[in-house]
């Protein structure tokens, strides 16, 4: 594959990366300004992620070049995530620091949820901003910035059109053996903290031989791991003749030729089986690894949150991932501080991992966000009593992976070494369980190779070993 390699290991923060691989399904023609280059910063989850390399890839197509800094570009583009309050400050933060710096002539674009969410509002706030385009509207770029070319000060793309919120013709891909792919967008659940349903719109699943033939181009292209995206993926309901389930196209796609790993992210407990279990256990290409958002383990807290689940039932999934016959790792999603939440409830939440031992979660204290309901919620919580929480639940996390962790020293994984240390010799990659080894290795040239890695040690928050020769 052309292009190079530069890896970026930052998560939920902003970051650029540099020009990598561009995959197309036709081959649009290019049009664009003399000269034009673009800046693209990334804030969010992989899902933005994976739009960022759809923008870049429209960009390119029309001859935009990339560059690294926004003070070398033409025009400067925030993809931006709105789930946590944080993060919409963080934009529009970085809109403040770089208004001073603005060059004559330099277009400034606000993309995603948080365009999604604030819409033309966002020209009030910052009035040096010309673009506001939401996720669904990646593919009408060309059309919009050439309203922008041709003289228009405030465009925006803030449509939520079901039939084109899935691939761009073209699409740039940010690592040369991982592939992301969208196979749902928006959600229907309306939990009472999640804006995701008003930026991201109702769920619509892609066509089950869409997704089959992109894999297969992406295997011929050399990548080897296919990693499936939905705000809740195993929701996905085939739209075609076919109706497929989620299970079976994950075996589906596990059968393509040239893939050796397949991974899926997230998962809603209310539409997770059996038959998901089923299909991990029987093909060891697809990664041992759940990602199941609990978010409390207080069913009272659930039951305020519209989970549509109790922790019963949650527990019930648990089990039958802990009694599959391959060992599954169950990493986990949790907010405290939920309006009403009470010190019983935070405790059961604790006891809940205490029950389940995850392998690890992604903690975060709750903060409102626009159009939701938990907005009109009485009994909020301070700011100082969600800080305590969750440093106490964070700590309590840190031990149980500190335990689970040392139970591996002594194991043998299957690693897709994905960068290199500073270190002479220091490697880091992930097992399918997508546990982190740092390893060492004589060999060179080991990126984006699978290599057998014995573990001779162990911390919170990650393996080390030493490569199998």
């Amino acid at each position: 594959m052309a292009g190079t390699f530069d890896i970026s290991l930052d998560s939920l923060a902003g970051r650029s990366v540099a020009l990598q691989n561009v995959t197309s399904s036709d081959s649009p023609t290019a049009s664009h300004p003399d000269g034009a280059t673009f800046f693209l910063e990334t804030f969010g989850c992989q899902m933005n992620d994976h739009d960022s390399e759809k923008v870049a890839g429209v960009l390119l197509s029309r001859g935009y070049r990339q560059v690294e800094s926004p003070d070398a570009a033409s025009l400067v583009l925030y993809n931006t995530c709105s789930i946590r309050e944080k993060a919409a400050q963080k934009v529009f933060s970085r809109l403040g620091e770089y208004r001073t710096k603005q060059a004559a002539g330099q277009v400034i674009g606000v993309l995603g949820c948080v365009a999604q969410q604030e819409g033309e509002e966002i020209f009030e706030r910052a009035p040096w901003v010309s673009l506001v385009c939401g996720s669904a509207s990646y593919r009408k770029l060309p059309e919009l910035l050439a309203r922008i070319e041709t003289g228009n000060q405030r465009v925006t793309g803030l449509d939520t059109d079901t039939d084109e919120t899935f691939e761009t013709p073209v699409t740039r891909r940010d690592n040369p053996w991982r592939a992301y792919l969208t196979i749902i967008e928006g959600c229907d659940k309306a939990c009472a903290y999640c804006v995701v349903p008003f930026t991201r719109g109702p769920e619509r699943s892609r066509a089950s031989d869409a997704v089959l033939k992109e894999v297969r181009e992406l295997a011929q292209l050399g990548y080897s791991e296919v990693q499936l995206l939905g705000q809740t993926v195993n929701s996905y309901s085939d739209p075609s003749a076919r109706r497929m389930r989620f299970s079976e196209l994950l075996l589906a796609v596990a059968d393509v030729p040239g893939i050796r790993r397949v991974r899926f992210t997230t998962s809603h407990p209310r539409d997770f089986g059996a038959d998901i279990v089923a299909a991990i256990e029987s093909q060891p290409k697809l990664c041992n690894h759940v990602h199941l958002p609990v978010q409390s383990g207080s069913t009272k807290v659930l039951r305020e949150m519209a989970r549509t689940y109790t922790r019963a039932e949650y527990l019930e999934k648990v089990a039958m991932l802990r009694e599959a016959k391959r060992p599954i790792a169950i990493t986990t999603d949790i907010i405290v501080g939920f309006p009403g939440e009470t010190e019983a409830d935070f405790a059961e939440t604790l006891s809940l991992l205490d029950e389940v031992r995850y392998d690890s979660l992604f903690s975060f204290k709750y903060s409102p966000r626009p159009n939701t309901p938990s907005l009109k919620m009485p009994d909020a919580i301070s700011e100082e009593e969600k800080s305590r929480r969750l440093a106490v639940l964070q700590e309590k996390q840190r031990e149980i992976q500190t335990a689970r962790n040392a139970e591996l020293v002594g194991e043998t994984f299957e690693i897709l070494v994905s960068g290199k240390s500073r270190r002479e010799n220091q490697w880091f990659g992930y097992s399918t369980s997508h546990r982190v080894l740092n390893f060492t290795s004589q060999v060179n040239a080991l990126l984006g190779t699978y290599v057998q890695v014995h573990v001779t040690g162990a911390g919170p928050n990650n393996l080390v070993g030493e490569q199998v020769i």
